[in-house]
């Protein structure tokens, strides 16, 4: 196991740096930069800020200096944000994302898994309908229009919850069912159709010749080979509901790590979008690492030393 280990973390290493060279590379290759606006500063004054941020140097001196801070854990300063570095902004922001991030995955994975079950042991029902439908526009319906119409329902027609802000517990439970909608979704799909192939199996029909419960054969022998898929596919999702979305943030007026990835990219604030997609690159490359060790403890038939077919 420790080998496995290993050998993951140094691909990990080598995926980063390529994610780190290309965004660095790509950057650089558009037309611009971090300052270039509308209206342009003189000649003298636009020579001094480049100077001071180093990006009068060739493409590879700035590379070469930029990855010696990432070494060190040096994101770097923010061009537009003065005063503020990129771990900074990462620190203060991230952790408001990854509590939205979190709910949501609850959220998605309690109302997924509970909602595909169902749906599997009535087929062809008006529950499996019901399920399929929702489902259906889950994955269908953007995101943006989710948002709008819990906020229309639920902050101004019957005024229940808060609409803006982050400040407690009552504000996170539009947000967290917006963002949570469309991986509930899939994740009820997978489920499934997913568990209905696995109760057609033998041992499913075995264990119910022996008289078990539907409860014990769900839980016992069903849902730990039914859930397989959907283990697989958490790594990318919480990845991408811990970073936060930026339809969300900005519907809700969340303070959140998305808001900084876009607006980094219409500003062309270099260390800001290489900072971001790096830390959100790590988070993908760890959730998926941790993943592939959850998963033998699910199915002992797939061991470390072996790829998931």
């Amino acid at each position: 196991m420790g080998g496995y280990i290993i050998k993951r973390l140094i691909g990990a290493v080598v995926v980063m740096w390529a994610i780190i060279t290309i965004t660095f590379l790509l950057m650089h290759a558009i037309p611009g930069g971090p300052f270039t606006e509308e209206k342009k500063l003189p000649p003298q004054i636009k020579a001094s800020i480049e100077a001071t941020y180093h990006l009068d140097r060739p493409v590879w001196e700035q590379y070469t200096e930029y990855m010696g801070h990432v070494v060190h854990l040096d994101l770097g300063p923010s061009y537009k944000y003065i005063g503020r570095s990129v771990n900074d902004i990462i620190g203060e922001s991230f952790p408001v994302s990854a509590e939205l991030g979190f709910g949501a995955l609850v959220v998605a994975l309690i109302g997924g898994v509970l909602a595909g079950v169902i749906s599997a042991l009535r087929p062809n029902s008006w529950i499996d309908y019901l399920v399929t439908l929702f489902s259906t526009l889950g994955i269908s319906v953007p995101t943006f229009i989710i948002g709008a119409v819990l906020v229309y329902w639920f902050g101004f027609i019957w005024p229940i919850f808060p609409v803006a802000l982050w400040k407690g517990p009552e504000y996170m439970i539009l947000p967290v069912l917006t963002l949570a909608a469309q991986p509930m979704a899939f994740i009820a799909r997978l489920t499934r159709a997913t568990m209905i192939d696995v109760l057609q199996q033998e041992y499913i029909r075995t264990a119910r010749a022996k008289g078990l419960s539907t409860a014990a054969i769900i839980w016992r022998h069903g849902l730990g080979n039914a859930i397989l898929p959907v283990i697989t596919y958490i790594g990318p999702l919480a990845a991408a509901l811990f970073t936060g979305s930026f339809i969300v943030e900005t519907i809700f007026a969340i303070p959140g790590l998305g808001k900084y990835f876009v607006t980094s990219i219409y500003n062309r604030d270099y260390t800001v979008i290489l900072g971001v997609t790096m830390f959100y690159s790590a988070l993908v490359v760890g959730f998926n690492l941790l993943v592939d060790l959850i998963y033998p403890l699910i199915d002992p038939r797939v061991t470390m030393g072996k790829e998931r077919e």
